[in-house]
Order: structure tokens, then C-alpha cells, then sequence
């Protein structure tokens, strides 16, 4: 592999641990936010909205990253991340590191499915 693509799916790979992470921290923030704004006005409730939106376009963009930034990531595993981990004795280390990124998209995931629930209802009760 040449140094320059090897950077490039360096990149890659941090980035797509970042949107992991970011998904599953945006649905964390977006259920504090919601746990908050329960039972409060009507102008409150506009602005949940529109924040929801705006955090439900960051987390779109890192699902997006998390699907598309993959095909990279593991059409290069085996000879990047697999050999790297081989040769330094952290394959333990790297299955560790795979089931939190499962459970972090599988959590994040769940967390906006259960938002866009209550979401759906606050704008019912809005009359949106």
C-alpha cells in the first residue's frame, strides 16, 4: 500500500470511529434535551423541533459516514488495522474496540428510533 492512500485510510478510519461515536453521543444529547423540554410551552416547544433537527442532521451525517466510510475501512482491514494489530499483540485490544463501535451504532440507533417516537408525538400535539 502506498504511503499516501495508507494516510487516507487512516483518515478514513478515524473519522468513521468519530461518526460512531457521534451517533450515539448526538442521541444521548438529543434525549437529555427532550427529558428537559417535556410538559413545557409552546414556544419551548418549537425550539425542541428545531434543534431536533439540527441534531438529527448531524446524526444523519454520521450514519451516512459510519456506512459509506466502511467500504473503505474494510475492503483495507485485513492488510491495515488486522496486520497492524497482529504484528503489536492488540488483536484483544481490537475486538474490544469492535464490539463498543457495534454497541455504540446499535445504542445510537436505538436512542433516535425511540426520539422520533416522542417527536412524532409532540408535533401530533402541535398540530404539525
Amino acid at each position: 500500500m502506498s504511503p499516501g492512500l495508507g494516510v487516507l485510510i487512516m483518515l478514513n478510519n478515524y473519522f468513521h470511529d468519530v461518526a460512531t461515536a457521534l451517533l450515539l453521543a448526538s442521541g444521548v444529547a438529543m434525549w437529555v434535551v427532550l427529558r428537559r423540554y417535556e410538559g413545557r410551552s409552546t414556544e419551548e416547544a418549537a425550539y425542541f423541533l428545531r434543534l431536533h433537527g439540527s441534531i438529527t442532521r448531524l446524526a444523519k451525517f454520521s450514519l451516512a459516514w459510519i456506512l459509506i466510510g466502511g467500504v473503505p475501512r474494510t475492503l483495507a482491514y485485513r492488510s491495515f488495522e488486522w496486520a497492524e494489530a497482529v504484528g503489536h499483540a492488540q488483536v484483544p485490544a481490537l475486538i474490544v474496540k469492535h464490539i463498543l463501535a457495534f454497541a455504540f451504532v446499535g445504542g445510537g440507533a436505538w436512542l433516535w428510533l425511540r426520539l422520533s417516537k416522542r417527536v412524532r408525538a409532540i408535533r401530533a400535539e402541535l398540530g404539525q
